[in-house]
């Protein structure tokens, strides 16, 4: 199937493109446009692109770019992670494989949601252009890394990279837990306790326990290595 995957050119080989947590690179995107055979051209439908310097990753991006694509944003919001399990596609894959397959459907599920953000909205070009710049200046884009603390810096930047948070704080409790031992972070760089306080759209309609799913779900291979995540996942309007 990566075989089929059509090639892209390297203006799609850039990080605000690029999947986290996958063993492999992985770099999608998307373009919104009418639906084929629509004669109104009401209906929207996502067309997905991207590659993977891994084969077996790229096939697995196949996959989802074949299922997905000709999809309303609508309808690709409503996919179940949970599938992987019913198609028994987690059974042949690796843990870290599986989590970079469920982060490639998290971004291409987000890549959907801006894409429909920018093309369904008739408001005044003006408008549009202002409210645009209001709300990148609301989203957090980077953070300072701190040397030495590897599960603190992966964790701020897959989160805010994909969630696109109008605020984050995550704070490194494991100092009050230095006798903790058993997590490989711990282990590898004294890292074993996080609080995380995020603020982000992208929780909108989902439950407090959907919530700390998905951030489970994002975080992969990161999450089996620290021992503890409080979480505290608000939208906008909770704040």
């Amino acid at each position: 199937m990566a075989s089929k995957l059509p090639a892209v050119t390297d203006d799609v080989r850039i990080s605000e493109n690029k999947v986290p947590g996958c063993l492999s690179t992985v770099h999608v995107d998307c373009t919104l446009e009418p639906k084929e055979g629509d004669d109104d051209q009401e209906t929207m439908v996502v067309n997905y692109f991207g590659d993977s310097d891994g084969l077996l990753t790229k096939g697995l991006l196949a996959l989802l770019i074949r299922g997905l694509n000709g999809a309303t944003p609508e309808e690709i919001q409503q996919v179940d992670p949970q599938f992987i399990q019913a198609a028994k596609i987690s059974q042949t894959l690796t843990p870290g494989r599986n989590n970079g397959f469920l982060n490639m459907l998290a971004v291409m599920k987000k890549k959907a949601l801006d894409a429909a953000a920018e093309g369904g909205n008739d408001v005044d070009a003006d408008d549009e252009e202002t409210k645009e710049e209001e709300e990148q200046s609301a989203i957090v884009t980077s953070f300072e890394e701190i040397d030495g603390k590897p599960m603190y810096n992966t964790i701020m930047t897959t989160l805010i990279t994909i969630l696109k948070p109008t605020s984050i704080t995550l704070t490194d409790n494991s100092s009050q837990h230095a006798g903790h031992a058993g997590s490989k972070g711990w282990e590898e760089s004294g890292e074993s306790h996080f609080a995380l306080e995020i603020v982000a759209e992208a929780f909108e309609g989902l439950s407090l326990v959907k919530r700390h799913q998905l951030i489970y779900m994002l975080l992969g291979e990161t999450m089996q290595k620290i021992h503890a995540l409080e979480i505290k996942a608000k939208i906008p309007a909770e704040v």
